[in-house]
């Protein structure tokens, strides 16, 4: 399997290449050059198959061809040392048949959040390769939340690797910012005073500095890497798996910069019977306008409750485009999108809180579009929508909508404790590029 660029005006190039440069030279994004369809065989196993064997099938699919199989496989298994549960939740209708609607629960990982399973495949393989050629890698990372926690804990301590993570100041939660500004050792974290599309925009200046890209190895662990990307696609498989299958599917998605919902198509293209996926967007409504008029137009991120999805600028449109050869009619075949404000989230955590159910806010923006989207399928499909952090991580948030105080995890309340590490710094690539050089090179 080799890998293209979005943009078609780079050549195409190995695993190892698209995982360690993140970006292609003419600034697209690293794709399959083709999308490889998954066996009837395998789906008729699906049920009786762990995650780890789930996980392991599918990252065989894409990337057998490029990395020795002992290695792929305790990279998977690496990665994947917990449990993904399908929980049913008794909102909206049910059926005779069970729950309608079910919460995959992608927060069991060491971060608390779905990243996890991106960044802890993409840290084992990132540390095979630079011990295998004796050099060190410099893995540079915007995040507006959770994305800089699960780097930073999937390679603290990762030989051959060290880690710089820009996040904005005051825009992440503060046991976010803890679990990534804490750890110190190989992960720097650096407080950027601006919005995390600032952090996105140097982070990309940096992959495309010719000084830096001869004086440093630049490395990328946001969701623009394609290690990242490919194994979020094991648990929509898992899910599939775990839920009737002679009904209809839709899964939604809280969606902000687009990489888990790419995924979530990318397996639909290798067979996945899901009928329909949902963009569930906050108050940045890049997809929902995306669908509507045919037309992107970056905006201003807006600051939200579920602060991981304010992304105004989002990147794996691009590779949702390169999917869908930028034809929106037959992308909305396969995508609904609904955008929901802070008022109606908080809403949301309190009702399920009342039947039971503890949402974070990015989970409750995810059931409010999949209940969207079932008034609009009917009542034959059914639905997950993706729990995508443990509330515990949103403390304030929840604790505000419930009403009580939350229970903290042990690993959470051990981070409250430790000392924040993080540089304070502007919104300015050539600070970004002085500080990087001064430090590394």
């Amino acid at each position: 399997m080799k890998f293209i660029s979005t943009r078609g005006k780079s050549p195409a190039v190995g695993l190892r290449e698209a995982v360690v440069s993140g970006t292609a030279p003419d600034g697209g994004l690293y794709m399959p050059v083709r999308i490889p369809r998954l066996e009837p065989s395998f789906f008729s196993q699906l049920p009786s198959m762990s995650l780890p064997e789930i996980s392991c099938r599918v990252a065989q699919a894409f990337l057998g061809e490029e990395a020795d199989s002992s290695q792929l496989e305790a990279a998977v298994r690496r990665a994947i040392d917990f449990e993904a549960p399908l929980i049913p939740i008794r909102a909206g209708s049910s059926s005779a048949r069970g729950p309608r609607i079910w919460a995959l629960e992608l927060f069991h990982g060491p971060s608390l959040a779905f990243k996890d399973f991106g960044a802890r495949f993409m840290a084992s393989l990132m540390s095979l390769w630079t011990i295998e050629r004796g050099q060190e890698l410099t893995i540079l990372a915007a995040t507006s939340g959770d994305t800089g926690s699960a780097v930073a804990m999937g390679f603290f301590e990762m030989p051959g690797v060290r880690v710089v993570i820009l996040y904005p100041r005051g825009k992440v939660s503060r046991l976010q910012e803890l679990q990534m500004s804490t750890l110190g050792g190989n992960i720097l974290a650096l407080e950027v005073d601006g919005v995390f599309d600032d952090c996105q925009r140097m982070a990309k200046e940096a992959f495309r500095d010719r000084e830096l890209s001869l004086r440093l190895r630049l490395g990328s662990a946001n969701s623009i890497n394609v290690a990242r990307l490919l194994p979020q696609t094991f648990y929509y498989f898992h899910a599939r798996s775990r839920v009737d299958p002679d009904r209809p599917l839709a899964i939604s998605v809280p969606s902000g910069n687009l990489g888990n919902l790419t995924a979530g198509l990318i397996a639909k293209r290798m067979g996945l019977p899901v009928e329909v996926f949902v963009a569930a967007c906050n108050s940045n409504r890049a997809v929902s306008r995306y669908l509507e008029t045919g037309e992107f137009v970056p905006q201003p991120s807006l600051a939200t409750l579920s602060n991981a999805m304010d992304v105004g600028d989002p990147s794996n449109l691009e590779r949702m485009q390169s999917l869908y050869q930028s034809d929106v009619r037959a992308l909305s075949q396969d995508l609904l999108a609904f955008a929901f404000d802070d008022r109606e989230t908080m809403g949301a955590i309190a009702r399920l809180h009342r039947e039971g159910y503890l949402l974070d806010p990015h989970g409750a923006v995810g059931l409010l579009g999949l209940e969207a989207a079932l008034d609009r399928l009917g009542e034959g499909f059914q639905g997950v929508f993706l729990e995508t952090a443990h509330p515990a991580k949103f403390r304030e948030v929840v604790e505000e909508a419930v009403g009580r105080t939350i229970e903290i995890p042990p690993g959470l309340r051990e981070v409250l404790s430790g000392e924040k590490k993080s540089v304070p710094i502007r919104s300015c690539f050539a600070d970004l590029k002085q500080l990087l050089l001064e430090r590394f090179s």
